[in-house]
């Protein structure tokens, strides 16, 4: 049995007290993205207790990441290690009472229900839907994707994001088909607007500003993923009714926190998704296999099917010839100049890559296939 001491000072909250702790114990997570927002997250989920964090995270460490990225170092960036691996293995040194499950995959449409529905668990929680889903990525089409899977699950869904100095997070208690979920029932709260019923579309590309065009303040980060961190807490202890009803949105530089309220968006509105039950984006109606990458300069190429994993070595032999080609057992990276442009070329065991050095998905391609093959 865990020693609750540690968590003693949480306990002593309102709404909290031992059995909130041992809710939290006995609870999971699944933080989708483990960059800015995702390392703030997870640290704060397993100081506070929650039992079993999924991290899922597609990409590795770079040393623009430490500016905001709370949870890795410089050691970290050396040794290529992935973000979902390193968060692992950092949490591990801060609460051994926390297990963590360290996905390193593309979040896309044929593994969403799986990782929400715990096929990539370990031990007592593996086949079990997780408790909450909680946003760290810098993308509508994942963050539609998390969406998508929550309503049809009846899984809470925590949204947040930070750009610039700017920021928003709301919590969705998704309305579900049969109304049997928990915020459903007459001693809880109503279930709330989905994102798409708040978001009907996601901003054009070119539109929506990425921490590429406008940069990011950590504290902006900070805040907002503090703040989802203090809505998951209150849903995981089952404190409902405390959880806002509103959208936080805050300019730091502006000096502004306002709270909007959209708890008639479901109602006035015609959601294809809470209402209609249509998820296009978890059937793969909206999924992309070109993915441009925030603050990257890169793009990120998936495989559709893929026969077995990599064969590293025999693929760095061959890329030696053209630069230096750094391997591990999660990946490979090579430095390669292309018609006088260089670029890096990082390739995942489940088969996707990352051509770092353009913003074009065909250029990116076409390096793909002369280095690696079609």
């Amino acid at each position: 049995m865990q020693n609750l001491d540690r968590y003693h000072r949480q306990m002593l909250l309102p709404g909290f007290g031992e059995e909130g702790q041992k809710k939290l114990l006995g609870s999971s997570a699944l933080i989708v993205g483990c960059g800015a927002l995702g390392t703030v997250i997870a640290n704060m989920l397993a100081r506070a207790g929650v039992g079993h964090l999924i991290i899922v995270d597609r990409d590795f460490i770079e040393m623009t990441n430490l500016q905001r990225q709370v949870l890795f170092d410089e050691a970290d960036v050396a040794n290529a290690i992935p973000k979902a691996q390193a968060a692992k293995n950092k949490i591990a040194g801060i609460n051994s009472d926390v297990t963590v499950t360290a996905v390193v995959e593309d979040v896309n449409h044929t593994n969403m229900e799986k990782l929400a529905l715990g096929e990539y668990s370990q031990g007592a929680w593996a086949g079990k839907p997780v408790d909450v889903i909680v946003d760290g990525v810098d993308n509508f089409e994942t963050r539609y994707l998390a969406n998508d899977c929550a309503v049809k699950h009846g899984i809470p869904y925590v949204y947040g994001g930070a750009v610039g100095t700017v920021g928003a997070s709301y919590a969705v208690l998704p309305h579900t088909e049969k109304g049997d979920a928990a915020w459903e029932t007459a001693e809880s709260p109503n279930p709330t607007p989905c994102l798409r019923c708040i978001f009907e579309q996601a901003p054009p590309p070119g539109l929506n500003p990425t921490c590429d065009t406008a940069g990011v303040i950590g504290p902006a980060v900070s805040i907002v993923s503090n703040y989802q961190v203090a809505e998951t807490l209150k849903i995981l202890t089952g404190n409902l009714d405390r959880v806002s009803p509103t959208m936080l949105n805050l300019d730091l530089w502006a000096n502004t926190f306002r709270q909007f309220k959209v708890a008639k968006a479901y109602d006035v509105g015609d959601c294809r998704c809470c209402k209609h039950r249509t998820f296009e984006f978890l059937d793969g109606k909206f999924g992309s296999s070109t993915t441009t990458l925030c603050g990257r300069n890169a793009v990120q190429l998936t495989q559709k099917e893929q026969a077995g994993k990599l064969n590293f070595a025999e693929i760095g032999q061959r890329l030696e010839a053209h630069g230096e080609v750094k391997v591990n057992k999660f990946m490979l990276r090579a430095q390669i100049v292309d018609n006088g442009e260089p670029y890096e070329l990082t390739l995942f065991t489940d088969g996707r890559a990352i051509v770092k050095g353009t913003k074009h998905a065909h250029v990116a391609k076409s390096v793909y296939a002369k280095y690696v093959g079609a």
